[in-house]
């Protein structure tokens, strides 16, 4: 496919290449508008197995998500304070970091959210990361499952690493949060601080310099806000003081009630 096809090409390209890849949905109605066809694009991508893609339809896929890359906005670590003891806040969508390594809230299959336009961080990542990413996340749980049993799924706490494909970062850390379902417990606390220890560690390990972490478990895992980002606050603070790595933390919020939070926990 030439490189000089414009972004509305290639979103037709790739709705059309989408629709016929899915076999179930290739008859649907292609719609004229720019925020019409991106939704049916992200649907298709949500609900696509992780199989292989056609090498051309992958090029312009590419092609198109550095472009969207560009229109929404590349947010360097630069461009967020960073206190002496290593850790940021910024708000803001994610998908828009271009640090060593953000932070995806998973569940326990690890291929990513596969509900048509949902908010959730997980489906976020996937859209914008584009099909490479789940196929591999399938990839490494199909190993997993051939050591550990047909039936494996990761466990709550620790981390996958991933390449991060056409987001800005370079690096995808996917971590299952504790699942709260009634009160919140002793053991709900300290896997949620495992989750944030761990994904250190890991990070440090791999060579990176910089995490963004989102909120872990807050969303449809239901661990009380305040709570969970005080635990994440109080766990790294101990860890970069512990480590002495010089890693660089953001916290990324997307609430304007979660930013409130943080900025009166990182003020203390």
């Amino acid at each position: 496919m030439k490189d000089s096809m414009t972004q509305e090409e290639r979103l037709f390209r790739l709705v059309e290449a989408f629709k016929e890849d899915s076999g179930e949905y290739r008859d649907i109605r292609t719609p004229e508008g720019t925020e019409e066809r991106r939704r049916i694009l992200r649907s298709l991508m949500n609900i696509r197995m992780p199989r292989k893609l056609p090498e051309d339809v992958l090029s312009v896929q590419d092609a198109y998500l550095a472009g969207r890359a560009r229109e929404r906005g590349i947010v360097t670590l630069a461009d967020i304070p960073v206190t002496e003891e290593g850790i940021g806040l910024w708000q803001g969508d994610i998908t828009r970091l271009a640090v060593d390594a953000i932070v995806n809230a998973a569940n326990s299959q690890m291929l990513g959210c596969f509900v048509p336009m949902h908010t959730c961080i997980d489906n976020c990542i996937h859209t914008f990361a584009g099909v490479q990413l789940r196929a591999e996340c399938a990839r490494q749980m199909d190993a997993l499952r051939a050591l550990h049993g047909a039936d494996y799924e990761q466990p709550t706490a620790v981390p996958m690493l991933t390449d991060a494909y056409n987001l800005p970062a370079r690096k995808v850390i996917h971590i299952v949060g504790p699942i709260v379902e009634g009160r919140l417990t002793p053991r709900h606390e300290a896997e949620l601080d495992a989750c944030y220890r761990n994904t250190l560690e890991l990070a440090e390990r791999s060579g990176l310099h910089s995490v963004a972490f989102c909120c872990i478990s807050t969303g449809v895992f239901r661990f009380p806000a305040e709570r969970a980002a005080e635990i994440a606050v109080e766990t790294v603070r101990k860890w970069l003081r512990g480590s002495g790595s010089g890693m660089k933390v953001v916290f990324n919020v997307f609430k304007d009630e979660d930013l409130a939070i943080y900025q009166a926990l990182l003020a203390g």
